[in-house]
Order: structure tokens, then C-alpha cells, then sequence
């Protein structure tokens, strides 16, 4: 059989500049703060201060507003867009962002173009409120939707464009977007967090989240991409036969990075260097052709704006590398999927992290701080669970949680032996404060010295593990915005803490406070192993949240426990609750719709074809055929949000996965010049299948002659 090379001059590897030579000077050179606005804030007079007190948007937006038209014409950037977050957006839309582009340009008397870019176009725009998902809050004949600055979040600059980090309200006042929520949560959060440190005689002037995302994803072949219609559909593979080699020998993990794909990930992390985002991890994952970015923690509004950037990024460089980036948590069957884990902390305004044991009891000078903080995260996981499932229940993450790669659909936290032994002390009466233990361990030959590990190990299985000195939520799904996952954990926290310092200034010691709650919440704390089948039925026991049905999850965000919360807190009003809980069943109904769709397509166009010419028997892929469109049209008729979700997740779990038994069953029969489609081989292996320009190395021309059996697609110069 030839062999045959799949050539695109266009798509050739670009060179990519190592970062540690003279781009340490470029570093945020494209965001507007410190010494960047700084220098030109200061020729209207200003400093980059300014920028630190929200109060600046109401007295000096003006010279704001010329400060950064003098940097952006500077940079080549004369355009300007109010960046914002809708909702429904991942999986689906470009970037996860909403944004219209304006030239800074007016009309003098003699008709010649002047710059305009003042306090107005830098504050407020306006738009479409009812284009976007939005749960009923917007309709045609009552579409007013604004954009209004995010002072907390730097502006940047995108080739010759002006960013303007938004959030989206509509002409009733109600949150139309991801960000605006969180904001409030955050807000509360500081509240209530004040409140209980004052309580507990800690005089702090703020507390906020910090957050620090590990950000998963998929490199494949440009080419192999354009011949899967689900993968450019729905970034899921919805058929496919396994690979005669996987991830069975756990030899992808840490591996060297594939040098096409590296240089892909380099160009990805100059350009967001440049644009403040410190992208500092980088390695390979344990599926084959997986790969991880992380960068350093920072304030949950900022990274989670910083984290969308980063995947716009990821999605369009690697075009220009001849490579597709699929963010979707389970593109592939029976092998790893993708997470975005989201490790959370608390932080002081002076930079004392609240869940540090060491740091806070040296701050404080207090050896009950620490333990209250911990209680009262462990009563708020417990008590919100169900809120905490609703967060991570994206479309892909059906096929993620509880399959051996993340933690269970059980919500519970793991502490550790000694953290958990401290708190049961605690409560008790019986412990003082809590030192987090060392030790050391040695290599066994004289060569290595001894080194110092941590009292506790990792624990990969648990949801909502304690790391030292933050909590990591795992089982966020990697395609997620995690603005609605930041925004309840800030949420349930508040509260805690709100509670807690009710009952601390009502007189109560802080041990018994934190007594009363851990007796009543300690069954959410699980330090075994979550993969475990015997924990499912000892989490039942325990009472603890158990949701295995993400549709399920979504719809519980509106039961009145939820309603009352975040009403309670100021974070979201009932009919914003209800907004997002529609929403969020709607995106699933529509991903689901998507799939089944590509499923029948794929059948009828492109495998009952190639299964003719081959001579292959195809009743059974006909059965599998027949039994989705049934299905499917029972999807279609239904009309109630919940009840179509509901009618989806089965269409998806069970028909369409039987289904694809019947069809994978038989490409391992059919011939492999007719099979039409890109094979998990030919996706999964870039360091078998790319040759040294990266082109993928193709074992048939037959494929790349016969239009019938490609779908188009675009490359990065737009080319089919």
C-alpha cells in the first residue's frame, strides 16, 4: 500500500521565538496595568494608582479613557469591543465571548476622520439582549442588553482591537451573562468574610477568591479533524473503534511534548504572555495527544477572563499549525477526558491565605481561625452539594465523572488523616492549633539527599480534595466557563461564614461553633478512595449528595433551598436562578440534538455507503440507524425544558451508546481504504502519524481523492 503525504504549504510549522530571550520586557505589554498604564496614564496627569479604586469609572474615565487610545494607537490597536461572557456559550461558541468591534474613529467638519475613544465608549455599549440564551428574560419586543466596564479586570489589547472586559445587564437589571453574578458573589463573600474574621478578633480590610485553573485539552491532526463531522460539530467523537493502543501502558504522561505540538503551545503562550497571562505549565497528559496548561493563581474574575483568552488562543493557533484543539470533556471513547481543575483559595487584601494554616495563625495571631474557616467550608459543602454538582454539569462531563480519570458524581471533601484528625480534636475540645506536618523521606542511595514531602498524599478521586493550602475542585469539565462553579462556591462560603458569625457574636466560642457544625456535616468528609464502588453505597448512607444525572442537577438549582441562598446573599434574584437553570437544560438539550444529528448523517452519507462498496452486511448499523432517529423524533416533539433534557440524556446514554457498538463493530470489519472516516489511530498518535513538517502521514490516497467522502472545513488561512 503507498504511502501517501498529506501536503499544505500554507500550514507549514511557523517558527516560534523562546520566550526567555528579550521577551521578558514584553511581558503584559498588551494589558493595561502597572508600569504598562502607568506610563501613559501619567501624560494626562494620573498614575497607574488610579486603576486600583473602582471609584475612578465615576470621577477620571475620561483620562482613562485617552490614557489607553494613546497606548493603543501606539500598538497598532485603533479598535475597540466590549468583551463579555454569555451564557450557553461552552462547547459551542467561539471563544465564549460576545463582541462588537468599533473603529475609534468620528468625522471632523471637513469630513476627515478624527480619533474618538472617551469615557462613553470605554463605560457602556449597547446591544441585542435577546440574540443571546438568556431563559426568558429577553425577547424581541424587549431587548435592551448593556454593556457596562469591569473596572477589576485589566483591559488588553488583541492584534489591532481594544478589549474591554464587560459584564451584560439587561434593560431590566437582571445578569444576562456569566461574570456579573460571580462579581456579586465575590462581593458577599468579602461581607461575610469580614464579618467572621472581626468576630474572631482578625482585623483584615478585605478577603477575595484566588484561583489558579489547570486547563486540559486535546492536539489532533488538522486533516483527521476534517473528516469527522461530529468532531467539528461537537468537539465529541459520537462513533469510532479504539485504537489498537491507548493510554494502557502509562506511557504519555510527562512524556516529551511532540515537537509540532510544542511549538504550537510555545506560540500559544507568547502571544498570552504578552497579554499578562502567565501560562507557566506545560506538559503532556495520560490520554495520547493530551496536553496540559496551567498559570499561577490570581484573583477568580481575572483568571477566569484570562482562561477564556487562553482557549480562544489555543482554538486558532492551532489551526495555523495544522492542528485541532478540542476542549470537549470526552472527545474520545476509552480513553482520558479533560478537566479544568479549578483550585480554590481564600486571600487577604494584604496577602494572607486563609486556608494556610501556618500563615493565618501567625497573621491572626489566633489558633482558632483556621479551624472556623475549615468548618464552616465543610458545612457549606455538605449543605450545597446539589449546587456544587449543578456547577460542573456540562454536556461532556456524562462521560467524565466517575470513569477512573475524575472524581465520582458523590460530592464530598477530602482533608487528609492529619487535617481530619486536627478538626475532630478541635471540636472536641482537645486540640490547640494545627501545624501541618513534614517528613522525610530518602532516595536509599547516598548520592540523592533527603528531601521533604508533605504529612498527606494526593487524593485524585475525591471532587473536592484540601491540597495545603487550597481546595481543588476536580471535577470541573475543561470546555466549562467556571464563572457559575467560582460563583457558588463563593456563594455556599458566604453564607457559612455568615452563619458562623452570627452565632460568634451572639456569644458562643468559636470551638463550639465549629462543634455544632462539624457533628452535623463531618459525613461529607470521605478520605478513601472515590473510585471505589463500595462508596457509592456508603456516600447513600451517609445522606451525602449523590446526583448521578447532570440533567438532574441542572434542574434542582431552582428548588427553593437554592432560591433562598443566593437571594439571601445578593448574588441572583429567583428569575435570574431560573434563567440560568433554562439555559443550562437547553444547552444540553442542544448538544445532544447536535450529536444525534451528526450520528445520522454520518450514517447515511458517508458509512452505509462505504459498507456497500465494500460488500459488508449493514443490518445491524441499519437497526442502530433506526433505533436513534426513533428516538430522536421523540426528542424533537417534546417542548418543556426539563422533561426534553431528560429525554436527551437517555437518547445520548443509552441509545446512541448502544448504537455505536453496532457501527464500531463494523469499521473493525470494513477494509481500511473504504473506511470514509478519520480513525482513532490516525487522531491519536501525532508522534506516529506527522511527518517532520507536520503533515499527517496517510496510508491510502483514496480518502483525499474522493470528495464524497470529506466534509469541508477551513483552515487558518481559509482555505476548504
Amino acid at each position: 500500500m503507498r504511502r501517501q503525504i498529506l501536503r499544505s504549504p500554507a500550514l507549514r510549522a511557523i517558527p516560534v521565538r523562546c520566550m526567555s530571550v528579550g521577551l521578558d520586557a514584553e511581558f503584559g505589554s498588551k494589558l493595561f496595568t502597572g508600569a504598562v498604564a502607568d506610563k501613559y496614564l501619567k501624560k494626562h496627569g494620573e498614575s497607574a494608582e488610579l486603576l486600583a479604586n473602582s471609584e475612578w469609572t465615576s470621577k477620571k474615565a475620561d483620562k482613562v479613557a485617552a490614557a489607553i487610545l494613546d497606548w493603543g494607537k501606539d500598538n497598532g490597536a485603533t479598535v475597540y469591543t466590549h468583551w463579555f461572557q454569555p451564557l450557553g456559550a461552552a462547547g459551542v461558541r467561539p471563544g465564549l465571548t460576545g463582541q462588537v468591534q468599533n473603529y475609534a474613529f468620528t468625522f471632523g467638519k471637513d469630513g476627515k476622520p478624527l480619533y474618538k475613544f472617551g469615557a462613553d465608549e470605554l463605560l457602556k455599549g449597547e446591544t441585542d439582549g435577546s440574540s443571546y440564551p438568556n431563559g426568558g428574560l429577553r425577547a424581541t419586543h424587549t431587548a435592551g442588553g448593556y454593556t457596562i466596564l469591569d473596572p477589576s479586570s485589566p483591559v488588553f489589547i488583541r492584534g489591532d482591537t481594544i478589549h474591554i472586559p464587560t459584564v451584560f445587564i439587561s434593560w431590566t437589571g437582571h445578569a444576562l451573562d456569566e461574570k456579573t453574578p460571580l462579581l456579586r458573589a465575590e462581593q458577599a463573600l468579602n461581607a461575610a468574610a469580614l464579618r467572621l474574621l472581626n468576630a474572631l478578633h482578625y482585623k483584615v480590610e478585605g478577603v477575595n477568591s484566588n484561583i489558579g485553573l489547570e486547563q486540559e485539552f486535546f492536539l489532533i491532526p488538522r486533516d483527521a479533524y476534517a473528516r469527522r463531522l461530529d468532531l467539528q460539530m461537537t468537539g465529541r467523537t459520537i462513533i469510532g473503534k479504539d485504537a489498537p493502543r491507548g493510554q494502557e501502558m502509562c506511557d504519555h504522561y510527562f512524556a516529551p511534548l511532540n515537537p509540532h505540538a510544542l511549538d504550537c503551545i510555545k506560540a500559544i503562550q507568547e502571544e498570552a504572555f504578552m497579554m499578562g497571562i502567565p501560562l507557566r505549565t506545560r506538559h503532556r497528559e495520560v490520554a495520547p495527544n493530551q496536553y496540559e496548561m496551567a498559570p499561577f493563581f490570581g484573583t477568580a474574575s481575572t483568571q477566569i477572563d484570562q482562561n477564556i483568552v487562553a482557549m480562544q488562543l489555543c482554538d486558532e493557533i492551532a489551526a495555523r499549525y495544522n492542528l485541532a484543539c478540542l476542549f470537549q470533556e470526552k472527545p474520545f471513547n476509552n480513553i482520558n477526558g479533560s478537566g479544568k481543575h479549578n483550585n480554590w483559595s481564600l486571600g487577604t487584601s494584604d496577602g494572607v491565605n486563609l486556608l494556610n494554616a501556618n500563615q493565618v495563625t501567625k497573621a491572626s495571631g489566633s489558633k482558632d481561625v483556621f479551624p472556623t474557616i475549615l468548618s464552616a467550608i465543610v458545612s457549606a459543602v455538605d449543605k450545597h452539594g446539589d449546587l456544587m454538582r449543578a456547577s460542573i454539569s456540562s454536556p461532556g462531563n456524562d462521560f467524565r465523572l466517575g470513569a477512573c480519570e475524575a472524581p465520582p458524581a458523590v460530592v464530598s471533601t477530602y482533608l487528609g488523616d492529619s487535617l481530619t484528625s486536627f478538626l475532630d480534636d478541635y471540636r472536641n475540645g482537645k486540640a490547640q492549633g494545627y501545624a501541618p506536618a513534614k517528613k522525610m523521606l530518602s532516595a536509599g542511595c547516598d548520592s540523592i539527599a533527603t528531601f521533604e514531602v508533605p504529612a498527606e498524599d494526593r487524593n485524585r478521586t475525591s471532587p473536592f480534595p484540601y491540597g495545603g493550602h487550597r481546595f481543588e475542585f476536580r471535577a470541573v469539565g475543561s470546555a466549562q466557563n467556571v464563572s457559575f462553579v467560582n460563583t457558588v462556591l463563593c456563594t455556599i462560603t458566604a453564607e457559612a461564614f455568615t452563619e458562623f458569625a452570627e452565632k460568634l457574636e451572639a456569644g458562643k466560642k468559636p470551638q463550639e461553633v465549629c462543634k455544632e457544625a462539624l457533628d452535623k456535616h463531618w459525613k461529607v468528609i470521605y478520605n478513601g478512595n472515590g473510585y471505589d464502588p463500595n462508596w457509592l453505597t456508603e456516600a447513600d448512607k451517609r445522606g451525602v449528595w449523590r446526583i448521578d444525572s447532570g440533567v438532574e442537577a441542572t434542574n434542582m438549582m431552582g428548588d427553593k433551598k437554592n432560591i433562598d441562598l443566593f437571594e439571601k446573599m445578593k448574588v441572583m434574584s429567583k428569575e435570574e436562578l431560573f434563567a440560568r437553570r433554562d439555559v443550562q437544560l437547553q444547552h444540553y438539550s442542544g448538544f445532544v440534538e447536535m450529536e444525534a444529528l451528526c450520528f445520522i448523517d454520518m450514517v447515511k452519507q458517508q458509512i452505509l455507503p462505504a459498507l456497500a462498496e465494500a460488500g459488508q452486511d449493514a443490518a445491524g448499523v441499519k437497526k442502530a440507524l433506526s433505533s436513534v432517529q426513533a428516538k430522536f423524533d421523540a426528542f424533537h416533539h417534546e417542548g418543556d425544558d426539563y422533561k426534553k433534557a431528560v429525554i436527551a440524556r437517555e437518547l445520548r446514554l443509552e441509545t446512541m451508546e448502544e448504537a455505536r457498538v453496532a457501527v464500531d463493530a463494523a469499521e473493525a470489519e470494513c477494509p481500511a481504504h473504504i473506511w470514509p472516516l478519520a480513525t482513532y489511530k490516525e487522531m491519536l498518535f501525532l508522534d506516529a502519524t506527522q511527518d517532520a513538517n507536520g503533515n499527517t502521514i496517510k496510508p491510502d490516497e483514496e480518502r483525499r481523492d474522493n470528495p464524497a467522502r470529506m466534509k469541508p472545513t477551513q483552515d487558518a488561512n481559509g482555505n476548504t
